[in-house]
């Protein structure tokens, strides 16, 4: 495990022990949340090392890449897929109507698919070496490794996303970085990340599935997010609620809990947090968008 010592936002070296969890739907260990005492990001640490991570996504339940066979959950996880890439498309065809995007975290290449059949130039980066595959094969999308990102060339692309991405990666800032080199001029990056501020987030605790550590590094809310992006020279430009996030990251989370009335209590909890947020705006997921 590697111990982090400064803050990977603010580079304080000021925290406090936030939450103490375990990595509920994988390897059972427990793992520790910090917060910066400046910036107020939290954070798992300490954390695998980042040459061991890629173990914690090794499961053929891991939903980001695989849905197969059936059950009530995936039912649910693939409805909410189709629904959310329509949902995509209308958003971002409000900012963009057509253009080149790249997905970074496209996993098996449904978004991009879609989007290609819309009329986008479409790329994608992918770790999972059998997601990448699949993406590439089926849908004859170009996707590359994480490496691949720095053969991009500059400032050529309209949209870059992150959907539920960001969190898991190693080295924010080079992220960060990397991704406003690649933004044409008057480009967009949209990240879309779990809210660690939201009523779900504080309702369920330690058992709040979005914490999803150790494969979470970092557990934003929006303020946190905002100094991260402010610190690189973005500028924001909208924010936006994922609603049916709160009903299946609710659902999730009842499962860690293992109470009965999974279901019933899950649509609750995600009412409830959506019906709070009417009133804060703190949805259990936000999509920033952004402008360098």
């Amino acid at each position: 495990m590697k111990k982090i010592k400064e803050c990977p936002v603010c580079h304080s070296v000021k925290f406090t022990n936030y939450l103490s969890t375990q990595d509920y739907f994988l390897s059972k260990e427990p793992f520790t949340l910090s917060q910066c005492e400046h910036c107020g990001l939290v954070f798992t640490n300490p954390r695998p090392e980042d040459v061991d991570l890629a173990s914690y996504y090794n499961s053929p339940n891991y939903l980001s890449h695989h849905a197969a066979g059936f059950s009530v959950l995936r039912w649910i996880y693939q409805f909410l897929r189709k629904r959310n890439i329509r949902w995509k498309y209308r958003l971002l065809h409000s900012f963009i109507p057509k253009g080149k995007i790249l997905d970074v975290g496209c996993g098996t290449g449904e978004v991009l698919n879609f989007f290609k059949h819309k009329g986008w130039e479409v790329r994608g980066i992918e770790p999972n070496e059998k997601a990448r595959l699949f993406a590439t094969e089926v849908y004859d999308i170009p996707v590359a490794d994480e490496p691949g990102l720095l053969n991009l060339p500059a400032e050529s692309f309209d949209v870059i996303s992150l959907w539920h991405v960001l969190e898991h990666v190693p080295d924010l800032n080079r992220r960060m970085t990397d991704l406003k080199k690649l933004l044409k001029p008057n480009g967009l990056l949209l990240i879309a990340l779990p809210n660690l501020a939201s009523m779900d987030a504080k309702y369920y605790g330690k058992y709040w599935a979005a914490l999803d550590v150790p494969r979470h590094l970092y557990h934003f809310s929006p303020d946190s997010f905002l100094e991260l992006a402010i610190r690189h020279g973005y500028k924001l430009m909208n924010k936006i609620p994922m609603k049916l996030d709160a009903y299946y990251i609710s659902l999730l989370s009842e499962r860690y809990r293992r109470r009965c009335c999974t279901y019933l209590r899950a649509f609750i909890v995600g009412y409830h947090s959506n019906r709070n947020a009417r009133r804060d705006l703190q949805y259990s997921s936000m999509i920033y968008i952004l402008k360098k």
